[in-house]
């Protein structure tokens, strides 16, 4: 089920909350009880490596990545 921060005007604590898609800009009452809270913009945070991602025989034309920010330096830091 997604999450959804909120912060309360009146304490400014931060907050969580879980509850479906479909009731996701209903308001919510901060744990001390106040009901003056704004919904957060959320980020999305996408794990994996380079490697996972990464064609067959390395990144393509162009680099990207690598030790050295993808430029071809001959030893890569060594």
């Amino acid at each position: 089920m997604p999450r959804y921060d909120f912060r309360c005007r009146t304490c400014g604590d931060t907050f969580e909350v879980s509850r479906p898609m479909a009731e996701a800009s209903e308001p919510a009452d901060c744990p001390a009880g106040h009901a003056d809270t704004v919904k957060l913009l959320s980020t999305v945070a996408v794990g994996g490596t380079a490697a996972a991602s990464a064609p067959a025989g390395g990144p393509g034309p162009g680099g990207g990545g690598g030790c050295c920010g993808g430029g071809c330096c001959g030893g890569c830091c060594g």
